[in-house]
């Protein structure tokens, strides 16, 4: 009789199965059907992660579900491992996010940030010139400064940018404290007697042209900086829920060797038919 560890592990291994299985065929569709450069940078991530989840779990159903206590070690071993990986993560993603970033605009909505407030890994990672340029095609491919949705009376000088992300805030418009003067969501006149702070790299690489914009700015590395430090955060709540749960896949495992052995060790026992 199957107990009800077993049956859990293997119901949810099975699901594992199922989702791992998912993110082999998007790797193959992009694989097949071509896609931006953004999209393409996720084919191998896929693949590779759907395999070993597959894998992982065909050593779960087996070991579970049909009582093969090795299949169910090496899936206990590679679960504790996982769990390992996922708490340095977790450790590792409080570290490098726990800085507080960005400087509010008085009356626009928005904050602007720079790279200098954010850590040195984050740094290193994103702003680099190779990894960058991944970044800027993506932001590009997405379209991040099409339709930007404004507020404000006939005066241009009082239009407000609403829902603005932080991405858009670096990469869609000049910073604030180069003076421009706004003609529409995209577009920026320089002052007859220059920007406000003439110092200032990024009020020189500000260019209307909509493939240009300010996408090569350091307000704009700043804003994309600030958005993957928030999607961290968020990430490194739903990590560790999922921690919570794979160690108690991993309890659950360890019951259901305990029932493997019970079972084989009773059969054992018990006396031949006659």
């Amino acid at each position: 009789m199957f107990r009800i560890s077993n049956t859990v592990v293997g119901a949810l291994n099975v699901l594992s199965l199922l989702l791992g299985i998912a993110a082999v065929g998007s790797s193959a569709y992009i694989h097949v059907r071509g896609g931006s450069d953004c999209q393409k940078v996720l084919q191998v991530p896929l693949l590779v992660g759907g395999i070993f989840v597959v894998l992982v779990s065909a050593l779960g159903i087996v070991g579970s579900l049909c009582r093969v206590n090795g299949a169910l070690y090496a899936y206990l071993l590679v679960t504790f491992m996982v769990i390992v990986g996922l708490a340095f993560f977790t450790v590792f993603a409080l570290f490098v996010t726990n800085r507080k970033v960005g400087q509010r605009v008085s009356g626009k909505g928005y904050g602007e940030y720079r790279v200098a407030d954010f850590s040195h890994w984050l740094q290193r990672y994103v702003v680099n010139n190779k990894n960058w340029d991944e970044v800027k095609s993506c932001l590009m491919d997405a379209h991040v400064c099409q339709n930007l949705a404004l507020n404000g009376g006939r005066n241009n000088d009082s239009l407000i940018f609403k829902h603005f992300s932080t991405t858009q805030a670096g990469c869609c418009k000049p910073p604030v404290y180069c003076g421009f003067i706004m003609k529409n969501a995209t577009f920026w006149e320089v002052p007859k007697k220059g920007p406000a702070a003439n110092n200032n790299t990024d009020c020189s690489t500000w260019n209307n042209s909509k493939e240009k914009l300010c996408y090569d700015c350091n307000s704009c590395k700043g804003g994309v900086l600030a958005n993957i430090r928030n999607q961290w955060r968020r990430l490194t709540v739903f990590n560790a829920c999922v921690l919570v749960l794979v160690t108690a896949i991993y309890a659950l495992g360890c019951y259901a060797i305990k029932n493997n052995r019970s079972d084989s060790h009773c059969n054992h026992r018990k006396p031949p038919i006659p």
